[in-house]
């Protein structure tokens, strides 16, 4: 019998298929926001925001951007909520649905010429629309595959959602990529623009194709038989988890913002502030997502044997160091240095990201988990990912220089890395067990 077996009852190719499923829903939902993003660096302010200084609209762009980081933490408590009392599965169907409709119909937003205000107010509904998608759709992804497979492979299987980020990365930018290259500046802007996210639609048919196979996780299916479900999990996980919340949330914070620093402001720093053109920043974020895909599950895995802390801060402590050099590549203007830069700091990312699911998961209870582990995540995303781009460029603005970014990134890992030490080690411990004690606790 698997080992796989011995801990869950399921077998060997159902687990690999929670995997999968979980690694494409995954990666079309990262498609879909990055899209969004990279397209505010490069048309938004042009399109939407016209009129105005070339880095003030894209500040501009990125507040409306911001706007689907702050929707993810309602995201999160609602579908948190349902993923608790109904189950995974059918949630990560609707979240899937949900971000794939958003992202179409921004596709056929028309532009500030054609419709005025109408314009950006859509593009903020739609955007909005995509965080509460993707703040249902990243707790269930990881707890389907943590919760289904064996216990001391949990980092690994958590890390395989985390995948989906560089995935969906490498999926927006090669698409806006290979748009640029077979259109002219005025297609691109007059239709080019729009295919990515047109190309969801039919995406998002085949993530959902995927889904609807798998089984639903077994502890959550434990937790059902035995009639311990949370009957109000926000409330439960607010009253009884709120140390681990606040510990998520800050382990968390820290590698949003060096992430978008990393992937997104490089686009409005390579263009505005050096005056190169954006192809040098997507193709080196290509290729450092295409790398990074590899190395998430290889940390995920070591985690599993030497502990998820060492790992974090090791990728924290090396990202915040990195940082500086980050910068210094990129002002040479060499593609090949631009592309080291990106390189080495997606790998530091990737040392924290693939651990940060299983370290954030394993704080909570089954019963709770979907809505604990989401809260803690997806709350973090406002001081990270929507207001890291703002700030970045509004520092940039101010100072002229890249080291008050530098700085800025260096501040929100060092809170990351107090974080992840003040949080317990949970590579060894057994999360069946604890289910079983923590409700014996809380019914006595």
């Amino acid at each position: 019998m698997s080992a796989v077996s011995e801990v869950h009852g399921g077998s060997t190719s159902s687990v690999r298929r929670v995997i999968v499923a979980s690694l494409v829903g995954t990666s079309l939902e990262w498609y879909d926001f990055f899209i969004y993003g990279t397209a505010t660096a490069l048309v938004f302010n042009v399109l939407f925001f016209p009129g105005v200084d070339p880095l003030l609209g894209t500040i501009l762009g990125f507040i409306t951007a911001a706007v689907g980081f702050v929707a993810r933490p309602l995201g999160g408590i609602v579908f948190g909520h349902y993923g608790d009392k109904v189950g995974r599965k059918t949630v990560l169907v609707v979240t899937l649905v949900l971000m794939g409709a958003a992202t179409f119909l921004i596709g056929l937003v028309p532009t500030t010429d054609v419709i005025g205000a109408w314009a950006p107010a859509l593009l903020v509904l739609l955007r909005f629309l995509q965080g509460i998608g993707l703040g249902g759709e990243w707790g269930g992804a990881v707890l389907m595959s943590l919760e289904s497979g064996a216990a001391d492979r949990r980092g690994l299987n958590a890390s395989w959602p985390q995948v989906g980020v560089p995935v969906g990365l490498l999926l927006a930018n090669g698409v806006l990529a290979l748009m640029q290259a077979v259109t002219d500046k005025e297609a691109f802007l007059a239709w080019g623009w729009r295919v990515p996210f047109l190309l969801s639609g039919l995406l998002v048919i085949v993530g959902l194709w995927i889904r609807m196979t798998i089984a639903e996780s077994p502890l959550y299916k434990k937790v059902e038989a035995s009639d311990k479900k949370a009957s109000a999990p926000l409330i439960e996980v607010v009253r009884r988890f709120p140390k681990q919340i606040l510990l998520a949330l800050g382990a968390r914070v820290g590698v949003d913002i060096a992430f978008y620093v990393f992937v997104l402001f490089i686009t409005t720093y390579i263009t505005t502030y050096l005056e190169l053109p954006g192809s040098l920043a997507l193709n080196a974020v290509l290729i450092a997502a295409a790398i990074q895909a590899f190395v998430i599950p290889l940390f995920g895995a070591l985690s599993d044997t030497y502990g998820r802390r060492p790992i974090y801060i090791a990728g924290a402590v090396g990202a915040a160091i990195w940082v500086f050099a980050f910068f210094a590549l990129l002002d040479t203007g060499s593609f090949p240095l631009i592309l080291l830069a990106a390189v080495v700091a997606l790998i530091f990312h990737a040392a924290m990201y693939g651990v940060q699911a299983s370290f954030i998961a394993e704080m909570f209870p089954t019963a709770v988990r979907y809505t604990g582990a989401s809260i803690g995540y997806q709350l973090a995303g406002i001081a990270g990912g929507a207001l890291a781009p703002i700030i970045a460029t509004t520092l940039l603005a101010a100072y002229g220089s890249s080291i008050a970014v530098s700085i800025y990134v260096v501040v929100a890992l060092a809170v990351t890395t107090l974080c992840v030490l003040l949080s317990r080690e949970t590579a060894k411990i057994d999360i069946a067990a604890e289910d079983v004690a923590l409700t014996a606790g809380s019914a006595s």
